[in-house]
């Protein structure tokens, strides 16, 4: 019993975590962009210089061109490291931030930081 119970506890401690993404992100939240990113007057170098390089770059119908900040933080639930157990009952939580701006003729025209968080249980008894 005992080794099951130090087992449970070096499994909640190795917690698995990781983070993918625009690291800038990471302490950004809608005023803080609001005040970097102005509509018809930001440009793409000042977009580039407070963000870095866009993890993708798309282009509407129209020719306008959309950058897109992602960043996700991943925490892997501790029960899914204990032997057995972690076969019914696992998973892990997200935490997705996301900035999408829309340029026309180099300048901002829109952009949205929205994020979301998401659990995922994949256990057999889940």
């Amino acid at each position: 019993m005992k080794k099951i119970i130090t087992a449970s506890i070096v499994a909640v401690l190795l917690a698995g975590c990781a983070s993918s993404g625009n690291r800038t992100l990471e302490k950004e939240n809608q005023v803080s962009v609001q005040s970097k990113i102005q509509k018809g007057v930001t440009n793409k170098a000042q977009v580039q210089s407070n963000f870095g390089d866009p993890m993708g770059v798309t282009f509407t119908d129209g020719g306008n061109e959309v950058w897109t900040y992602t960043l996700a933080n991943v925490k892997i639930n501790g029960t899914t490291f204990i032997p057995f157990y972690g076969l019914f009952h696992n998973g892990s939580k997200a935490h997705v931030k996301q900035l999408v701006i829309l340029f026309k003729n180099d300048i901002v025209e829109k952009y949205t930081l929205s994020e979301s968080n998401t659990e995922t249980k994949s256990g057999w008894a889940d």
